[in-house]
């Protein structure tokens, strides 16, 4: 082996705006990472402030192109010397690949909320509705399916899941948080690294700084996994981590919606901040507390939740 990503550096000059997987090409080059070389999918999210569901999308884009590999159980590597001039045109037409999934992603995400589309769907009527290439629909539905709001029928088409699909559903997963997420601040030998703490701390700030305004419903989804995963990762508790992680996956699908409404995002960043505050204080307790109080304002808005999700 012949290194590994370095954890706890600066991403210094990179622009966020550009794809991860451009992001990914420059650390590789930055690091002077050679073939062989590991890259781990949790140092690569920290790195680039995103969470390890769209670094392992980049990865997987990486290894199509031949510029890393993935090995089981052992996670990805370098599998050829990089020339990012040589990579750039490729990534740069997945890159609007992207944006058609994307877009794809969210119409159908409506859609279904509409109650336009039914339970049960075919590949065709997919393609022809979204105006989609054979590529770019098996893009969105390992997305979808990657969340768990559809799945593969036995033989033919795809089905719906019920799960997350009403305003209450959200609103059970804020009451599985509610009970999970102070309690894993709490946690024997709770220790958050400073840098996650800076980190998190950056993502804020860009937020209230103009951010808010210019983000996508994906962007902002992120930076708000990463600040809850971040906290909850500090636990060690794998059973805390890995149940945080799995409820943040699949509601995506709704709570995208909740984000067309960004004029709470100032206060929610300001909650956040608060609580890294007293992580860093060591004033667990009072995270905790803080913490529920930010995970409840949500529950008590119900009608509000409701009326924005109502098809």
């Amino acid at each position: 082996m012949n290194g590994c990503l370095a954890a706890g550096q600066n991403p210094g000059s990179m622009d966020p705006g550009k794809p991860l997987s451009a992001q990914i090409i420059e650390l590789i080059q930055t690091d002077g990472l050679e073939v062989g070389s590991h890259l781990p999918a949790q140092l690569l999210a920290d790195r680039l402030r995103v969470s390890r569901t769209p670094i392992n999308d980049a990865l997987a884009l990486l290894q199509a192109h031949g510029v890393v590999e993935r090995q089981k159980n052992r996670g990805y590597f370098v599998a050829q010397p990089v020339d990012l001039a040589e990579v750039a045109e490729q990534v740069a037409r997945q890159a609007s690949d992207d944006d058609v999934v994307s877009g794809a992603y969210f119409r159908i995400a409506d859609d279904l909320f509409k109650g336009e589309l039914p339970r049960e769907v075919s590949e065709v009527l997919l393609r022809s509705r979204y105006a989609l290439t054979l590529a770019q629909l098996n893009a969105v539905l390992h997305r979808m399916a990657q969340e768990g709001w559809v799945r593969k029928k036995r033989g033919y088409g795809w089905e719906f899941q019920a799960m997350l699909t009403t305003p209450e559903s959200l609103l059970q997963s804020y009451r599985l948080r509610l009970a999970l997420e102070p309690a894993a601040l709490l946690e024997p030998g709770y220790a958050i690294d400073p840098e996650v703490i800076e980190r998190c701390r950056a993502a804020e700030h860009r937020l209230l700084e103009g951010a808010i305004e210019t983000d996508t419903p994906d962007q902002l989804h992120e930076r708000g996994v990463r600040f809850h995963e971040s906290i909850i990762e500090a636990s060690g508790n794998p059973f805390f981590i890995d149940a945080i992680r799995r409820v943040n996956r699949i509601r995506r699908l709704i709570s995208y919606r909740f984000m067309q409404d960004r004029r709470r995002y100032k206060e929610h960043c300001r909650q956040h901040l608060r609580i890294l505050d007293l992580l860093e204080a060591g004033r667990n307790d009072e995270a905790s507390a803080e913490l529920r109080r930010h995970l409840e304002r949500t529950l008590t808005n119900h009608q509000k939740i409701s009326r924005i999700l109502k098809p």
